[in-house]
Formats: C-alpha cells, sequence, structure tokens
C-alpha cells in the first residue's frame, strides 16, 4: 500500500506527516475564507457594481498600510509567533464584525458592509500569503515541486467546505452568522500550523538535496519594515514575479467583474445572492479539485515550473477568445471553473515555489509586498480598464481584445521566471 500511494501521489511513507498537516492548515484557511466570501461579494453590490470599483482602490490602499505592520510584526517575533498573531487579529476582527452586523442591521450594506468587504479583501490575501510563505520556508524547491500540488487539494477540499457550509446556513441563520464559523476555522489552522512548523525537518527527509535548511523557531528574521518593497525593486526576479502576480490579478478582476454583473442580474435579496455565489464557487472549486487529486503533482514534476507556470495564461486567452464569441453565463461558469481549476492546481503551487530559491526574510517581507500591494495594484487596474470599457458601452469582444495580448506575454514571462528559478537553484547547490 505504502509503494501504491508513493506511485500515485508522488510522496514516501516517512513524508506523509507533514504533508498531510499542511493540506489540514490550509483546509481551514480556505474553509474560513471561502465561507464568508459569497457574504462580501453579496455586501459589496449593495450600493451597485460600480461602488465596488472604488471598494478596490479603498482596499490597495489599507493594504499598502497594513504591509509595514507585517514587516514589522516578521522582523521582530520568532515565525510561529507572528503567524499565530496574524490569524489571531483576522479572528478577532470576524468576531467584531459580527458584532457589528447583527447589532446594526439596519447598517449593513451602507458602511459596515463596506468596511467589511475592504477588511475580507486585506485578510484574504494575508492569510494565503502566510500560509504559501511559510510552506516554502518549510520545504525545498524539490520537495515543493512533489509536495505543493497535493498540499493545495487540502485548500481545495476547504474551498468546497466554504461554499456549501454558506449555501447551507445563510438563509436559515443569516448571513451574519458565517462569520463566527470562519473565525473557528481560523483558529483550527492557527493549530495546524504549529503542529506543522513543530514536525522535525531532519526525521523526514532521506536525500541531503532535498532536505530543507534547519529553521531555529525561537529566532527571528529580523531586518525592517518596508524590507520587502527594497527587495523587491533590487531583484530582477523578484520584480519578474511582482508582475506575474500583478497581470494574474488583472485577469482576475476582469472575470469577477464579469461575474458581479451577472448574480446582480438575478435580484437584489442580499442572501439570495449570496446563495449563489456560494454555489458557483462550489463548481469551479469542484473542477479544482478533479485536476488536482492526482495529476497535479506529476504534471509540475514532470513538465516542469516553466511550462505550469505558462498553462493559466494560455488558459485565460482561450477563455476570453470563447467569452467574446459566445457570451452566456453557461460558458463563464465553465470558463472560471477551468480557469480556477489550472490556477489552483497548477499555477499557484508552481508559482509558490518560486520563492524557495530566495532567503528567508524575501519569503515573508518581499512576498508579503508582491502577494498583497502587488495583487491589489492588479485589481485596481483591472477594475478601472473594465469599468472604462463599461461606461464606453464597449462589450466582451473588447475585453478580450486586451486581455489575449496580455496573456500571451504573461505566458512569456512565466517560462522566463520558471528558467530563472532553475538557474538560482543551480547556483546554490554549488
Amino acid at each position: 500500500m505504502g509503494d501504491f500511494l508513493q506511485r500515485v501521489f508522488n510522496v514516501r511513507r516517512e513524508e506523509w506527516l507533514p504533508v498531510l498537516l499542511a493540506a489540514l492548515f490550509f483546509f481551514c484557511v480556505l474553509t474560513a475564507l471561502m465561507v464568508i466570501r459569497p457574504a462580501r461579494d453579496a455586501l459589496g453590490m449593495q450600493r451597485g457594481i460600480e461602488e465596488v470599483r472604488w471598494l478596490f482602490i479603498g482596499t490597495a490602499v489599507v493594504t499598502l498600510l497594513v504591509n509595514p505592520v507585517f514587516g514589522w510584526l516578521v522582523a521582530r517575533l520568532p515565525r510561529l509567533r507572528f503567524v499565530t498573531a496574524t490569524y489571531g487579529f483576522f479572528a478577532l476582527g470576524l468576531i467584531g464584525f459580527y458584532g457589528l452586523l447583527t447589532a446594526a442591521p439596519q447598517s449593513v450594506g451602507v458602511v459596515s458592509g463596506q468596511v467589511f468587504y475592504v477588511w475580507f479583501s486585506v485578510f484574504n490575501l494575508f492569510a494565503t500569503m502566510l500560509f504559501w510563505a511559510l510552506l516554502a520556508d518549510r520545504f525545498s524547491l524539490a520537495q515543493a515541486k512533489r509536495f505543493f500540488p497535493l498540499i493545495a487539494v487540502g485548500g481545495t477540499l476547504g474551498a468546497i467546505c466554504g461554499p456549501w457550509l454558506a449555501g447551507q446556513l445563510a438563509q436559515p441563520l443569516g448571513t451574519a452568522m458565517l462569520l463566527p464559523v470562519s473565525a473557528g476555522f481560523l483558529l483550527a489552522a492557527v493549530a495546524a500550523a504549529v503542529a506543522l512548523v513543530r514536525v522535525q525537518p531532519e526525521r523526514a527527509w532521506r536525500d541531503d538535496d532535498e532536505a530543507p535548511a534547519f529553521v531555529d523557531e525561537s529566532t527571528r528574521i529580523g531586518g525592517k519594515a518596508w524590507e520587502g518593497l527594497r527587495a523587491t525593486l533590487r531583484s530582477p526576479y523578484l520584480l519578474g514575479i511582482a508582475a506575474y502576480v500583478l497581470i494574474l490579478a488583472v485577469m482576475v478582476t476582469f472575470l469577477y467583474f464579469t461575474r458581479l454583473q451577472m448574480v446582480a442580474a438575478l435580484g437584489e435579496n442580499l442572501d439570495l445572492r449570496t446563495t449563489w455565489f456560494a454555489h458557483i464557487d462550489m463548481a469551479t472549486q469542484i473542477a479544482t479539485l478533479a485536476l488536482q487529486a492526482v495529476l497535479a503533482g506529476h504534471l509540475m514534476h514532470r513538465l516542469g515550473v516553466p511550462v505550469t507556470l505558462a498553462l493559466l495564461p494560455l488558459t485565460v486567452a482561450l477563455g476570453f477568445i470563447g467569452l467574446a464569441m459566445v457570451a452566456s453565463i453557461a460558458l463563464l461558469v465553465i470558463f472560471e471553473a477551468v480557469f480556477r481549476a489550472v490556477q489552483r492546481a497548477l499555477m499557484r503551487p508552481a508559482r509558490e515555489t518560486l520563492y524557495t530559491v530566495v532567503d528567508r526574510e524575501e519569503k515573508y517581507k518581499a512576498k508579503a509586498f508582491i502577494d498583497t500591494v502587488g495583487y491589489r495594484l492588479g485589481d485596481v487596474a483591472g477594475a478601472q480598464v473594465e469599468g472604462l470599457l463599461g461606461r464606453l458601452g464597449m462589450g466582451l469582444a473588447a475585453l478580450a481584445s486586451i486581455a489575449v495580448p496580455l496573456a500571451l506575454a504573461w505566458a512569456a514571462l512565466g517560462i522566463w521566471l520558471g528558467r530563472a528559478q532553475q538557474r538560482l537553484a543551480a547556483s546554490a547547490r554549488r
């Protein structure tokens, strides 16, 4: 049985414990996020789709302000403490918003709904960024190629569980009740993170070329709060990752606003919209799981990181060409399902391996800047471009005329990053 599992999942018997702990960690994080994401989308739409574009700008500003605070925590606290502090802060925030939404329901969708939209968008990026930063610090490049696709299955299961819970609970209990449910899963994620970092790496690895560097959990990373920005600007490699993430955010935003417009046509009831968003999310996550379960780990291992990073851009190009030819909600759901499947099962694990060849400070600080501020700048750019096309009365064909060439440039950048990673890994071994 052990040999069979190794052939199917590309994981040895002695490696299962850290891999399962990481998958459980990701399951809890994604469940916490996805159980309230439908509520975030429904609350954000209360004043119309145009207002959401301004909320994107507000989110980018708040993310920029929060980033040095996170950098300060990273510099001054041991790894386990700032991981716990970050997730604990967001769990307390969820409980606070629950109290606000239940004590003053008349303000939902006016002030508190908009504040929650921005807060959740910041929470969403920091929660997933910190998870992958910890894994990039925990595993070597060779291990990441084998483990990350399988670990991502845990996240997909959480992303399925979250919308399912939202769809089941939103109407009978009300949207606000989803927030303490999310907080509970976030605290469970902290417990899984603690267990993961306490698994001693030298007990699990047999090959010296795969062994990650030993990390003393009592030491601090050090440095300055804004070191992530400076490190990114100094490194062509990190700038390339930042550009890749920015283009990804633009494409995600194009899809996001197309979906908002279609759901908006269904009606204005908050709980109804929450339920519909949950159903759409669940459909896309099931498609992701189908690709992830067995194939993803072998595909990245055999195709390599350069080709894997180019798969999502090529998927986007084909998807927008299809939408320009046949604009329907059915095709959009199929496109989004394929997009999310390739993104979560292949692209995201491959992108996170890029950080395994940089130093610890860059894994947390530069990654935090790129995955939060860089992503939000892409959000703003995508939202404004999509909004401008809408105000000019231009449809999906015009959007595709921008998205397709950009996707081809994105694919070329992904291939360059994968090859640059190979050069850095080779030079580190010499």
